[in-house]
C-alpha cells in the first residue's frame, strides 16, 4: 500500500531545512527578522518543495489576528474613492499599512445588509472610522465590537480621534476675506441639514450635531462675521447634500442669482468653491472683482486653475498616517488635532 504523502506544514518544512518553525514563519510574515539572503534561500527551498506558506485562516484562528484593518467610510465606496480629500486620506493610511504588511478592507456604513456587514466586520482586527457617522445600527454595532478603533474627522465616544482644527481654519479664512469689507456674504455649506436636496438653511432645520465638521466650520465663519459686525441670516446659508460638482454648482448658481447678490462666498470645500468660480465666470462675473471666493481643503486642483483658489489647507494624507500609527500602536493613543494653513491666492487676495 502506497504511503500517503505528508501534508506540508511549517513544522515539516522546518525539519527538512533544519531550521526553527519561527524562522520559516518569519520568512513569509516578518521579513525584517531575517537577512535578505537567508530569507531568499528559505523561500526558494519552500517553493521547490511545494510549500506556499503558512495557512492564513489557521493562523488567524490561532492568533486571533487577521492582518486586516477595517476602514469604515461614512459615505459610499464610489463617492469616497473619487472625493479628493478622502483619496488623500486613504493614501496616507495605505503608506503606513504597506510598511507593516497590513491590508485594509473598505467598508461602507451605508450598507443596509446587516448579515453581510457583520461578516465583513468579523474579518478585521479593528476599525479606522472615516467621516461622521449618524447614530444608528452601524454606529451601535461598532461600539459593541470591543475591537481597536480610531475615529477620523469626528468624535466617537470612548474612541481615540484624529481631526483637523475645522473651527480655527474656517474662522481664519473668514477673517482674511473680511479685510476687504463685503457688501453681502453667503455661505455655501456641506451637509448642514439632514436632507438629500440642495437648499437654503432655515433656523429650525439647522443641524445641531456639534461633532460634525460642517457645523464646526459654520461656527468658525459666523463667529468671525459677527465679530466684524456682520450677521448672516439662515436664508443666506446654502447646504449641499454631497461634496460633488453638480450639487455645488446648483448651490452657487442659486446664491449668485439671489438678491442682494453676494460679493463674498465662503465655501466649506474646495469642490464647492471651484464650482462657484465656474458658475460666476459663466454668469459674466469677475473673480475676485465682482465676487470673492474662499474654499476649504487645499486640493491640488485649486492651485492649477485661473483664478487660483484661496483656501484652507488641511493635512489629509497626514491624518491617514497618524490614524494608522495610532491603530498599530506606533504612536501614543491620544487624540490629535492637526492645524490648518491659509493659502492666499487670486480668488480672494
Amino acid at each position: 500500500m502506497t504511503e500517503k504523502p505528508r501534508r506540508l506544514t511549517v513544522k515539516l518544512m522546518a525539519e527538512k531545512l533544519n531550521v526553527s518553525t519561527a524562522t520559516i514563519s518569519n520568512a513569509f510574515n516578518r521579513p525584517d527578522q531575517l537577512s535578505e539572503g537567508r530569507r531568499r534561500w528559505i523561500l526558494e527551498e519552500c517553493k521547490r518543495l511545494g510549500y506556499m506558506g503558512p495557512n492564513a485562516a489557521a493562523r488567524s484562528l490561532r492568533t486571533g489576528r487577521t492582518g486586516n484593518v477595517g476602514v469604515m467610510l461614512a459615505d459610499n465606496l464610489a463617492y469616497s474613492l473619487t472625493d479628493p480629500v478622502a483619496s488623500e486620506f486613504l493614501h496616507g493610511l495605505a503608506e503606513v499599512l504597506d510598511r507593516r504588511h497590513m491590508n485594509m478592507l473598505l467598508l461602507s456604513s451605508q450598507d443596509d445588509d446587516e448579515h453581510r456587514s457583520r461578516l465583513q466586520e468579523s474579518m478585521v482586527d479593528g476599525f479606522i472610522v472615516y467621516g461622521w457617522l449618524k447614530k444608528g445600527r452601524t454606529y451601535e454595532r461598532l461600539l459593541q465590537h470591543g475591537k481597536t478603533m480610531v475615529a477620523v474627522d469626528f468624535d466617537l465616544e470612548g474612541c481615540t480621534w484624529v481631526n483637523i482644527d475645522n473651527y480655527e481654519g474656517a474662522r481664519r479664512s473668514a477673517e482674511h476675506a473680511l479685510r476687504q469689507p463685503p457688501e453681502n456674504v453667503a455661505i455655501l455649506g456641506l451637509r448642514l441639514v439632514d436632507t438629500d436636496r440642495v437648499c437654503r438653511v432655515r433656523d429650525r432645520e439647522l443641524f445641531n450635531e456639534t461633532r460634525a465638521i460642517s457645523v464646526r466650520r459654520l461656527h468658525g465663519y459666523t463667529d468671525a462675521l459677527e465679530a466684524a459686525g456682520y450677521r448672516v441670516p439662515a436664508e443666506r446659508i446654502w447646504s449641499t447634500p454631497t461634496n460633488t460638482h453638480q450639487d455645488a454648482y446648483q448651490a452657487a448658481r442659486e446664491a449668485l442669482t439671489s438678491s442682494p447678490r453676494p460679493n463674498l462666498l465662503l465655501c466649506m470645500s474646495d469642490r464647492i468653491a471651484l464650482a462657484a468660480i465656474q458658475a460666476a465666470l459663466q454668469m459674466g462675473l469677475r473673480v475676485p472683482e465682482d465676487v470673492r471666493i474662499v474654499g476649504f481643503d487645499g486640493i491640488p486642483e485649486g492651485a492649477n486653475i485661473h483664478p487660483s483658489l484661496t483656501t484652507v489647507y488641511q493635512q489629509s494624507a497626514e491624518k491617514g498616517r497618524i490614524a494608522a500609527r495610532i491603530f498599530l500602536g506606533e504612536q501614543e493613543d491620544a487624540n490629535v488635532l492637526l492645524p490648518t494653513c491659509l493659502l492666499v491666492r487670486e480668488s480672494c487676495p
